[in-house]
């Protein structure tokens, strides 16, 4: 038997581009029947440009979905998914604060259809405060957190970060409240209106940033690749013969480790690099050795000496390194699968693990209403019919 976690649990998804797809998909992943409800257009990512590569991402964050349209333009729509609420124990939507509820299918109105939903809602900024009303996208809510402002080097602009984090962070926080909520719903009985901002669930990863603020009493510059609070040394990545490493000595073992393995024992007698507040007094110097060092071997003459004196330590890996990592295809962390259209792909499976448990496979999504059939005929006992009277009348 292999009865995942939320086995029995039935999500309502109509998450869009990245933030609310990615709930949900841990949420599949973990053994929900998760129902994604899209426009009959479909959403935004799944029109994207499959051979621009713009339509990764959806095949990344949708599969093990079914897969239904629905029109919540449409009063015939709005009735269907009032229906479908009815079976549910979950809906998250990842709208502008506002849209379900012009729409007469907000949080009020559906958590009095079924006051046992959990009714979970993921915006950039939140649905109450000044910026409620902001509208938001990855790179907009960098902004608004402080992100971009310390990314990048000082004399430098600052600089957005390379991976949509704010979405993905969103995402995991609006799943880990959703957990909640089904945690609290199975003592009490009672549903929940969720409001998880991505600003929110961002902030948290400013900690040495602010640390560096509350040090200096203002804002600290721009470091690149040292520590935020430039109180750590070595702390940096590194260039090698044909690459780079990352490297960084937290404690004064972990430089004393390092100092074996460069094989430069005279300086553990040296004053300069006695401490952590020394060697950061003394950055540049200390970079130059452990660059001397990383620049007369490869990166993995580097790694593999790391890794032998246990130095912290790790090769800067390229998308197509991670793509073929073999320890994350031995882990089923990616898995390999068939697109008609872009060929082979590599899709993440998820990070939530069971040792009794084994996740799902990873799968594409679904065509656009492919289960329209199946969900409309389980779930409201409409016939195929009257699942084609909707089609006609534009509902679905």
């Amino acid at each position: 038997m292999n009865e995942q976690p939320l086995e029995g649990v039935t999500v309502l998804d109509l998450g869009q581009i990245y933030n609310g797809p990615y709930c949900g998909y841990l949420l599949a992943m973990s053994g929900a029947r998760v129902i994604k409800i899209e426009s009959p257009r479909g959403e935004t990512l799944r029109g994207a440009d499959l051979k621009s590569g713009e339509g990764y991402p959806f095949c990344m964050l949708n599969g093990n979905k079914e897969a239904i349209t629905l029109n919540l333009k449409s009063k015939q729509g709005q009735d269907l998914l009032k229906g479908l609420v009815t079976k549910a124990d979950v809906l998250l939507e990842n709208y502008a604060p506002g849209t379900m509820s012009k729409y007469g299918v907000g949080s009020d109105e559906l958590t009095k259809i079924n006051p046992k939903l959990i009714y979970a809602a993921a915006t950039g900024f939140g649905q109450q405060g000044p910026h409620a009303d902001y509208r938001a996208m990855d790179v907009t809510v960098q902004a608004m957190s402080g992100v971009v402002a310390i990314t990048g080097h000082e004399g430098e602009p600052p600089l957005k970060s390379g991976p949509a984090l704010c979405d993905i962070l969103g995402g995991v926080h609006l799943y880990s409240a959703i957990v909640t909520a089904l945690f609290r719903a199975a003592r009490t009985g009672k549903g929940a209106v969720l409001d998880v901002a991505m600003q929110d669930s961002v902030i948290p990863t400013l900690c040495s940033a602010l640390g560096a603020y509350y040090r200096f009493g203002e804002d600290p510059p721009r470091t690149g690749n040292h520590h935020q609070a430039r109180a750590i040394a070595p702390y940096n990545i590194y260039p090698t013969g044909d690459g780079h490493v990352a490297i960084i000595c937290i404690r004064d073992g972990h430089w004393r480790k390092l100092v074996h393995a460069m094989g430069r024992l005279e300086l553990l007698s040296d004053e300069r690099f006695k401490d952590s507040r020394t060697r950061s007094t003394h950055m540049e110097i200390t970079d130059g050795i452990v660059t001397d060092w990383t620049t007369s071997l490869t990166t993995q003459e580097v790694f593999e000496i790391c890794q032998k004196h246990e130095v912290i330590c790790a090769p800067v890996q390229s998308l197509s390194d991670v793509l073929n990592d073999p320890h994350l295809i031995a882990r089923g962390a990616l898995q390999q699968l068939h697109h008609p259209a872009l060929g082979d792909l590599m899709i993440p499976s998820t990070p939530l693990r069971f040792s009794d448990v084994k996740p799902p496979e990873a799968a594409l999504p679904r065509s656009l209403g492919e289960d329209n059939n199946s969900v409309y005929g389980e779930l409201l006992d409409l016939k195929p019919e009257e699942v084609s009277e909707l089609r006609e009348s534009e509902a679905i």
